[in-house]
């Protein structure tokens, strides 16, 4: 068998699991490029898959960097790789030792971009003021201030229930990797949920979405996306002001408060301690802006 109904299996897997249609593509390319750095892609074999060596890979992953792509992108391209070949290990028996042990370039993550005080409060005050209906205005606020007041991610707050109402002190969330941890719940994010509730002109069964839309289904995260890009406009805000901002910002805020690096790592469900540190890093550039601003340099 030629490697191209291979490929082809492996989109259509993929797009059975429900991937986007822009990173089906992407992959996509990136297995194709790859392939024709091995050979022809339309005489290649399952054999020929099976044999690639470590030199074979490490030296795709250095024509892509001499190519001109970051650390980032070329990541992205080993993952692909490594998704088709897990694919055509599974479903053809195709050796794939030699990519499993592969590794990518690391790329350093981007420091988190928080709001600052000033600003988060603001955005919890501007939110839903275009609002035609004013209970999707109190869903809109509600949604927001639990990303901020209780550091939620968007999708934490969007899988809250009818059961889970009214809030209490405090809030039991699954996270990633389905792990569970309890999270305070300020009297402002009580607040700001009960008045959404009491507006809110639909049934909230116990088993239902907490959060729905205008026509009464679950809330889609491009409606929470989307408000936060009204006020992001309004308030002449930089396009990393976005929902996941407003996490970054709790978890900022409570570090400069001087909240202790594992109560945030506990408070944010982040599995190490090194997601959180990233933290610190925020809040000392922050710290030197503020000097800088205070004590200019001597022209």
């Amino acid at each position: 068998m030629t490697v191209r109904p291979l490929v082809e299996d492996w989109r259509r897997a993929l797009i059975a699991r429900g991937g986007s249609s822009a990173t089906l593509d992407a992959y996509t390319r990136d297995v194709w490029r790859f392939l024709r750095a091995l050979g022809d892609p339309e005489i290649m074999t399952g054999d020929d898959l099976g044999a690639l060596t470590q030199q074979q890979i490490r030296g795709w992953m250095a024509e892509l960097r001499r190519e001109g792509l970051g650390k980032a992108s070329v990541a992205r391209a080993l993952s692909s790789v490594k998704s088709f070949y897990h694919h055509a290990s599974e479903t053809h028996g195709i050796r794939a030792d030699v990519v499993r042990a592969a590794r990518g370039p690391r790329a350093p993550k981007p420091l988190p971009r928080p709001l600052n005080e000033k600003d988060a409060a603001t955005v919890l005050t501007m939110t839903g003021l275009d609002s035609d209906h004013e209970w999707v205005a109190l869903r809109d606020t509600a949604v927001l201030t639990l990303l901020y007041g209780c550091g939620l991610r968007r999708s934490e707050a969007l899988s809250l229930c009818g059961r889970d109402v009214p809030l209490g002190e405090i809030l039991r969330i699954t996270g990633k990797g389905k792990k569970e941890r309890l999270v305070p719940v300020l009297p402002i994010a009580r607040e700001a949920v009960d008045a959404y509730v009491a507006a809110c002109p639909y049934p909230l069964a116990q088993d239902s979405p907490l959060f729905v839309g205008v026509r009464g289904g679950a809330l889609n995260a491009r409606i929470v996306s989307g408000a936060m890009q009204t006020i992001r406009a309004a308030m002449g805000l930089p396009d990393s002001a976005t929902p996941h901002a407003l996490r970054h910002s709790f978890a900022t805020h409570l570090l400069s408060a001087g909240g202790d690096l594992r109560t945030i790592q506990t408070l944010l469900g982040h599995a190490s301690l090194a997601s959180t540190e990233r933290y610190t890093a925020v809040d000392e550039t922050r710290l030197l802006e503020v000097y800088d601003q205070a004590h200019p340099k001597a022209l």
